[in-house]
């Protein structure tokens, strides 16, 4: 339960928010065709993602599976772009909390609650784990409750009283075939962090059982409720607005004119909000803390308090970087860049995947989970991986070139720098003589 409400947690704040320029870039039909590809991409992604990380020698996820297949520049790539997708997820919350909070009056500014959402997370995870997971159960089934009172508000049910009217506020594919492409980046959305439960496996009792299963459950959790809003905004608010709105689902609830909807859906998109950034800062603290533990970043940021068991250095490093990034109020730059961070990571991911199988053939080594239909599942994330790059280069070719441009130049360090730094004895202790030699080494 707690690693779906980790992984949900996350994610289900997608549903809420940042979703919707799907059909400002593809439109009503490419967004809906989006979320289902992409959600073939995380469902490929999870089957080996699975695998590997059932016999890793470590929690970290794609982090630990960088570390042992690939190398230690790999293993500080891949730790950057998983600490960077997830603060500024955490800014993107924190940008939605402020914005909708100025619904109430026009007097509220934004700013204040921006900082003072980073601040009471940041002293949650700074206080332990167990209470941010348990808070994330409480939050995420709330607000998915939200979304499923909103549906059955507009009596879709009834033909002669749904309130849904879809060929009316719908705008089928504006921009042709090339449009679902664009659409394809803010897909994502939808999942983008589900992977992110293996992030928190040193604190599960069952990591073999509870990863797949909260894993697989949290995603077809999201397929759902991601059609469901697809569904219900799409059918009540004109396709010209909601793609370009910051809170969709509750201008969805203030298109139905019911003043209890309305109300539950501005406390379900906080409570969504809360609980991604929540999910969020507990992931980038522990990826930054990993990075510092195995040497690849100043040992500063591994120090543990004595008293919450928490790597707290770690958490308070990161809260000013998504507190800038929220300030900013481009909801739509700084999903770019975390969706950016994340698709690098599955491209590594599903070439991890490959070495893993020649490294480690089926019968070598125990594996708590095996990948069916291999090679496909990594050959889908390459393809639609790539595909969605290559349709973020159309609206967001900037961010795309500075987003490449930022992890060369952290490369450049590592390798000039920091490198000189790494001690290989830490770097692999946790794992030195857990597997035999691969095949073919």
């Amino acid at each position: 339960m707690h690693i779906w409400a980790l992984g949900v947690g996350i994610v289900l704040v997608g549903q809420f928010m940042g979703w919707n320029f799907t059909i400002a870039k593809g439109g009503s039909l490419g967004s809906i065709i989006a979320c289902w590809v992409i959600g073939i991409l995380y469902i490929s992604l999870i089957m080996f993602n699975t695998e590997m990380g059932s016999v890793m020698p470590e929690a970290g996820g794609q982090y630990s599976m960088a570390k042992y297949l690939l190398g230690p520049l790999a293993a500080f790539n891949i730790g950057m772009m998983l600490v960077f997708e997830y603060v500024m997820l955490a800014a993107a919350d924190s940008l939605v909390v402020g914005e909708i909070l100025k619904t109430i009056s026009p007097d509220i500014q934004a700013l204040p609650y921006i900082i003072l959402s980073i601040l009471f997370l940041t002293w949650l995870n700074y206080r332990g784990v167990h209470a941010t997971l348990n808070l994330n159960i409480v939050l995420t089934g709330v607000a998915f409750i939200t979304i499923i009172i909103l549906l059955f508000s507009t009596k879709f049910y009834s033909p002669s009283e749904s309130m849904i009217k879809l060929s009316e506020m719908t705008n089928g594919l504006p921009y042709g075939w090339i449009g679902i492409l664009g659409a394809f980046q803010f897909g994502c959305w939808f999942y983008l962090g589900i992977e992110g439960t293996a992030l928190a496996a040193e604190e599960c009792r069952s990591t073999g059982r509870s990863l797949p299963v909260g894993a697989v459950v949290g995603l077809l959790t999201l397929i759902i409720g991601a059609t469901i809003t697809w569904f219900v905004s799409s059918g009540l608010v004109p396709a010209d607005l909601l793609g370009v709105s910051t809170y969709p689902l509750f201008d969805a609830a203030v298109a139905t004119g019911k003043p209890i909807v309305i109300q539950l859906l501005f406390v379900g998109t906080i409570l969504a909000c809360l609980a991604s950034a929540n999910g969020c800062i507990a992931d980038s603290s522990r990826a930054w803390y990993s990075m510092s533990r195995d040497t690849l970043i100043p040992e500063a940021f591994s120090a543990i308090h004595p008293k919450y068991k928490t790597p707290y250095r770690a958490i308070v490093f990161l809260m000013p970087i998504s507190i800038a990034f929220g300030f900013t109020g481009l909801l739509d730059q700084v999903i770019t860049f975390s969706i950016l961070s994340a698709l690098l990571v599955y491209l590594l991911t599903a070439y991890m995947m490959f070495k893993f199988r020649r490294m480690y053939p089926i019968g070598s080594i125990d594996r708590g989970y095996i990948a069916p239909w291999h090679p496909f599942p990594a050959l889908i994330v390459i393809v639609l991986s790539a595909a969605t790059l290559f349709g973020m280069y159309f609206g967001y070719w900037t961010n795309l070139l500075a987003g490449f441009a930022f992890y060369l130049l952290a490369s450049l360090w590592f390798v000039l720098h920091r490198s000189r730094s790494l001690d290989m004895s830490r770097f692999i202790a946790h794992g030195a003589s857990y597997w035999p030699r691969p095949k073919g080494y």
